[in-house]
């Protein structure tokens, strides 16, 4: 039985790594895709760690070629095999690399199993001490992280590779913990390929080996990772007796690296104690990171379905939540509160009647609902909003703007990273239909909820009165409020509320001797010079020229 053959891949197709990944049933056939690089700079920063016994790189890609990478593995690990993949329009490249040692080479369009396996096969005879296998069975030749990820892919394995895992996690008790960045970056490259392998030996110590796999992430992302790496490590370790750990190889595209936790079950509570003692650690990095913690099973079989259940949080989490940076999953999933659905009737009545301001605002009130949800659906939320804005604009299909606009804003709200951004967008779809809608607008105080605003600022305009304040209030979004106010009153918010108070200082300055100083912070002016230059602004005089003229007059 042969030894394991260690396999890099390099190149910068992610879809091409992908497809080599999956085109043969590596640890069947004796290899092991031990990592991968996007060009030949990063798989050079990779071998000191990985120590790959056959490479397979593509000719042509950025920051290093196959060609520099050829020669510079050749150079520096002669013992290293390179396998070239190539097009037909490249192979005057394909020449080149064989005078630096190159072993053999796979045209692209020829890329298929039987092909590929056989020239790996050709090229692992030409390595020496890949013969034998000192003992070790086919399981235990492959390390602990590769079965944990073949099964987290879905394989079955086979019955010696069960019993081997389960020797190297003894406990009862499973969770698997993550970090990831707190706002992933776009483009949804793995940003650590970290690896921690833990095995527990005879004597039930643990030894936990930090190998640094390749990376294509930026230098800060990298630290970052590091950083965790030894955090975990230390912070787990020291707290929770007898703990084993082991990162599991994945490729999430959010950049979301998982580690799967073995303890007793006895040791549940330090476990959790620790990961919110192990937070508080990185908080302040450069990097903000999220920390998740799944529920507890007791199965290696529940793992793939764990990992299922913690993306689902993570996903409403980056999206509802995106500023809370340690995620817990509770024993049991959380069902939440079930909201009423929109009703979409008198929602339509009220639009064809023009009341535009009662519709709005009963929609804005909906949807900051379905936003504070702690188990809310991304994709419902988005397909919520999508549909409101389709009915709308049937309701207004006589405005073409709207009409033309509306395939960018399901464009713009399916790309949306956050509720926050979603319901940003919608504000300023409805914003723009006030604009559009209601240029003749009526007198102040025909709306109902004009009304209710108009009544309020007339009995709190002492108070510290601010846009932001009264929209939380009537539960209206700020940017609404403000467009209905202008609508409706013929004046912002600002100028309406200065007119209630200047009008309330004058009929103080006409009925008494209060001390102007008084009268301006009674009215709500909490700066008196800015008061009086208010004042004069609304009034044609200085308040003290006004009680000069006007007092008595009461």
């Amino acid at each position: 039985m042969n030894p394991i053959c260690k396999v890099l891949i390099v190149d910068d197709e992610i879809l091409v790594r992908q497809g080599i990944k999956y085109v043969l049933d590596w640890e069947q056939e004796g290899f092991q895709i031990v990592g991968e690089a996007a060009n030949g700079r990063e798989a050079l920063n990779s071998l000191q760690t990985l120590q790959p016994h056959i490479i397979i790189t593509d000719i042509v890609m950025p920051v290093m070629d196959g060609e520099e990478l050829t020669r510079l593995v050749k150079r520096d690990y002669p013992a290293t095999e390179v396998i070239v993949l190539s097009s037909f329009s490249e192979f005057h490249y394909v020449r080149s690399t064989f005078q630096h040692g190159v072993a053999d080479y796979i045209l692209k369009p020829k890329l298929e199993a039987g092909a590929l396996l056989q020239v790996l096969k050709k090229t692992r005879e030409r390595i020496p001490g890949l013969s034998g296998t000192g003992g070790q069975t086919e399981a235990e030749a492959q390390p602990l992280d590769t079965l944990l990820g073949r099964m987290l892919a879905g394989y079955r394995l086979p019955p010696e590779s069960e019993a081997y895992v389960k020797q190297l996690l003894p406990h009862e008790c499973f969770a698997l913990l993550g970090w990831e960045p707190a706002q992933p970056a776009p483009g949804g490259e793995a940003i650590n390929h970290t690896a921690i392998n833990a095995v527990s030996s005879d004597n039930a110590m643990n030894h936990t080996v930090i190998n640094a796999v390749s990376s294509n992430a930026a230098n800060a992302h990298e630290a970052a990772s590091a950083t965790v790496v030894t955090a975990v490590n230390g912070e787990l370790s020291r707290s929770v007796p007898g703990l084993v750990q082991c990162v599991i190889p994945c490729a999430e595209p959010s950049g979301t690296t998982f580690m799967l936790i073995n303890l007793e079950e006895a040791h549940g509570p330090q476990l959790l104690e620790a990961v919110h003692q192990l937070a508080d650690t990185l908080a302040g990095q450069e990097v903000e990171l999220r920390l998740t913690l799944s529920r507890t099973f007791s199965s290696l079989g529940e793992l793939a379905a764990v990992q299922q259940e913690n993306n689902a949080r993570l996903q409403q989490c980056r999206f509802f939540r995106p500023e809370q940076t340690l995620l817990i999953q509770p024993e049991r999933p959380d069902q939440g509160t079930a909201l009423p659905k929109f009703n979409l009737t008198p929602f339509t009545e009220q639009l064809k009647r023009q009341q535009l301001a009662e519709a709005f605002g009963d929609l804005h009130q909906h949807v900051d609902a379905l936003s504070r949800q702690n188990d809310g659906d991304v994709y419902q939320f988005k397909s919520f909003l999508g549909n409101i804005i389709f009915n709308i604009t049937n309701q207004f299909s006589h405005l073409q703007e709207l009409e033309e606009g509306k395939y960018g804003l399901f464009r713009a709200i399916d790309e949306a990273d956050t509720a926050e951004q979603a319901i940003r967008i919608l504000d300023d779809y409805l914003s723009r239909i006030m604009e559009l809608t209601l240029s003749a607008a009526p007198a102040p105080g025909s709306n109902a909820n004009m009304t209710k605003l108009l009544q309020y600022i007339e009995e709190h305009y002492a108070e510290p009165l601010t846009l932001t304040e009264l929209a939380r209030h009537f539960h209206f979004n700020p940017s609404y409020l403000s467009s209905l106010f202008t609508t409706y009153n013929h004046e912002g918010f600002k100028e309406h509320l200065n007119t209630v108070r200047t009008g309330k200082a004058a009929e103080l300055l006409r009925a008494g001797e209060a001390p102007i100083a008084e009268i301006s912070s009674m009215v709500g002016y909490g700066d008196h010079s800015y008061f009086c230059k208010v004042f004069k602004k609304y009034n044609g005089l200085s308040p003290s020229g006004y009680r000069r003229q006007h007092y008595g007059q009461e």
